[in-house]
């Protein structure tokens, strides 16, 4: 296996651990935003997060947590 290789299949692992844990989702979200309307105002990672979180939270399909 040489070096190229490697990084190859580096690079795909950490995009297959990036999407399966959604971290992602974030860079998909500022790539959306931007190209629909670029001067728009940007969420931070923070407020997307938490946004995220109280979406999920608040459909029942998703589930919830009891604590």
């Amino acid at each position: 296996m040489t070096g190229a290789d490697v990084r190859r299949v580096a690079g795909r692992i950490r995009w297959y651990v990036r999407e399966l844990t959604g971290e992602s989702a974030y860079d998909r979200y500022v790539a959306h935003a931007r190209s629909h309307d670029p001067d728009a105002p940007v969420m931070t990672r923070r407020a997307f997060e938490c946004s995220r979180t109280d979406a999920r939270e608040a459909d029942p399909r998703e589930g919830f947590r009891c604590c």
